[in-house]
């Protein structure tokens, strides 16, 4: 993994670091958001300490149960996200065992702002053409899934 980059992406703004699972028809896996209006692929920011690869896989399995080999994983950088966060992808084929969605969860948990219930931060997922990326994700992510070749 690229360490120098990694290092300088730590040091400058916050990093989310997720994976792109793409599926044979060329679509992507994306989550949807708990008690929001949009979906996005499986991400979140690292931990002290963390390395990207490390964060991308933990957020990953948190938001999804899916776990896959490391030799898998293509390793697509940084990239802009936000005004004040960048973005670390990584892409994998999903295999065909995971045509269905069915037995995918999420392990990640917040207390729900009104009633204070340990809510899953994913309640959904889906997959999604490059058509259906526009109008399913928040423009940032949008942006930049469609400026990348999948």
């Amino acid at each position: 993994m690229r360490s120098i980059e990694t290092a300088s992406l730590q040091s400058e703004l916050a990093t989310s670091c997720g994976t792109i699972i793409l599926n044979k028809e060329g679509q992507i896996l994306l989550c949807h958001v708990t008690g929001m209006n949009f979906w996005d692929i499986p991400k979140g920011r690292m931990n002290p300490g963390e390395l990207p690869f490390q964060a991308a896989k933990r957020e990953l399995f948190e938001e999804t149960g899916l776990a896959f080999n490391d030799a898998l994983f293509e390793e697509l950088g940084g990239f802009k996200y936000q005004r004040n966060k960048r973005l670390h992808l990584y892409k994998l084929r999903a295999p065909e065992t995971l045509s269905s969605l069915s037995h995918l969860r999420c392990t990640s948990y917040f207390s729900h702002q009104t009633t204070g219930i340990s809510t899953p931060e994913m309640d959904g997922f889906r997959w999604a053409s490059r058509t259906d990326i526009r109008v399913l994700c928040p423009f940032p992510m949008a942006e930049c899934l469609l400026s990348l070749a999948w």
